[in-house]
C-alpha cells in the first residue's frame, strides 16, 4: 500500500497492512535536515523538505504543514519575532485593546504573507511527492485564534464576564478558520487538522455554550468541502467529551494522560484514535523497544480506527532510534 492508500483505508475502516502513522514534527524536522526552528516556521521550501525526508527515513504517512499557532494571527496584523531553537513568538495580540469586533477584516488567505506561506508549502509537497502522502493543513480552531489575538488571559476573562463580546471574537476567528481552510483545500490538502489547545482549560458550559458552535461550524464547513477533520487539544479533554463527541471529527488526538480505552468507548467504532504516547518520557527518554511496545499496545486498545502518533509534538532531541521505533510497522 501507498502511504495515502493506507491512511484512507485506516479512515474506512478497511483492512491495511499496519496503521498508518501520522507524528507531528516541527523543531525536530527543522533539525534532522540540518535547519533550524525559525527556518521551518518562516520558509515553506524548509517546512516542505524537513517533513519530506522525516516522511522517507522514518515511514510517515501523512506530511503535515504545522508550524505554529501564529499564521493566522500574522494575518491579523500581528508581528512575529522567530527564534532558532524555540516557537516563533508573536511581539503583541493584535486584537487586545480591541472593544468592538463588527469592523475587523477577516484575513485573506492568499495574500496576508503567512497564511500564503502555508498554501505554498501544500502545492509544494503536491508538486514533489502527488498523491503518494496525506497531506494535512491546519488552521487554529476558533477558541485558540481568540486567545492569540486578543491575549489569552484577556480571552479568558472575557468569556466569563463578556460573554456577547467573546461570541464576535469567536465568530470573526471561525471565518477566518474556514476561510484559510478552504484555501489549504483548494490548494490540494486531503486533510484539514484543527488546534484548539485552550479548550482543556474551559468549563463544560462555556465550552458547550461558546465554543462548541463555532467549532461545528468550521468542521461542518471542511467536511462539506470533502476532506478530512483532524482535531488536535493538548492535555485532559475528558470534562469536554459529552459534547466533543457529537462533532463531525474523522481523527482525534490523543495527549499521553487519555485512556484510550475510555476514548474509544465515548467517541464509538468511527472516529480514528491516534496517540498516545508521552512525548517525553517515552519518545524523548524512552528505549526503543519500550515504545514499539506500547504502540502495539496502543493500537489493541484503539481498534481497527488507530492510527501512530504520540500524544503531542516529537520534541526536539529525539533519539532517530525512537522515532523509528514509534513508526515500526505492526499487525
Amino acid at each position: 500500500m501507498t502511504p495515502s492508500q493506507r491512511y484512507r483505508a485506516t479512515l474506512a475502516g478497511e483492512p491495511v497492512d499496519h496503521p498508518a502513522r501520522i507524528p507531528i514534527v516541527m523543531q525536530f524536522a527543522a533539525e534532522y535536515i540540518g535547519s533550524n526552528y525559525a527556518a521551518f516556521a518562516s520558509d515553506y521550501r524548509t517546512l516542505v523538505e524537513a517533513n519530506i525526508r522525516c516522511a522517507e527515513d522514518f515511514g510517515f504517512d501523512q506530511l503535515s504543514c504545522i508550524s505554529d499557532p501564529y499564521r493566522e494571527t500574522a494575518g491579523f496584523g500581528a508581528i512575529i519575532q522567530y527564534h532558532e531553537n524555540g516557537v516563533p513568538e508573536c511581539l503583541s495580540p493584535p486584537l487586545a485593546d480591541v472593544e468592538d469586533f463588527s469592523g475587523v477584516a477577516v484575513p485573506d488567505p492568499h495574500t496576508s504573507e503567512r497564511m500564503r506561506d502555508r498554501l505554498d508549502a501544500i502545492r509544494l509537497y503536491r508538486e514533489r511527492t502527488a498523491d503518494r502522502y496525506s497531506v494535512m493543513g491546519w488552521v487554529e480552531g476558533p477558541a485558540a485564534l481568540a486567545g492569540d489575538v486578543r491575549d489569552l488571559s484577556e480571552f479568558l476573562m472575557d468569556l466569563m464576564e463578556e460573554p456577547e463580546l467573546s461570541a464576535e471574537l469567536l465568530d470573526l476567528c471561525t471565518q477566518t478558520s474556514i476561510n484559510f481552510a478552504l484555501a489549504q483545500i483548494e490548494a490540494g490538502a486531503d486533510t484539514i487538522g484543527i488546534g484548539d489547545a485552550i479548550c482543556s482549560q474551559i468549563s463544560p458550559g462555556i465550552y458547550d455554550e461558546l465554543i462548541w458552535p463555532r467549532q461545528q461550524r468550521l468542521m461542518q464547513a471542511i467536511k462539506n468541502a470533502g476532506v478530512f477533520v483532524r482535531l488536535h487539544i493538548c492535555g485532559q479533554t475528558q470534562h469536554l467529551w459529552p459534547k466533543l463527541k457529537e462533532l463531525p471529527i474523522d481523527i482525534l488526538d490523543c495527549d499521553h494522560m487519555v485512556d484510550l480505552n475510555e476514548a474509544r468507548d465515548v467517541f464509538g467504532p468511527d472516529v480514528v484514535l491516534a496517540g498516545n504516547h508521552n512525548p517525553v518520557a517515552d519518545l524523548r527518554f524512552g528505549q526503543p523497544e519500550e515504545i514499539a511496545a506500547k504502540t502495539l499496545a496502543c493500537a489493541q486498545l484503539a481498534g481497527a480506527r488507530f492510527m501512530v502518533n504520540a500524544g503531542c509534538e516529537i520534541p526536539s532531541g529525539t533519539p532517530p532510534e525512537n522515532l523509528r521505533a514509534l513508526c515500526r510497522p505492526i499487525a
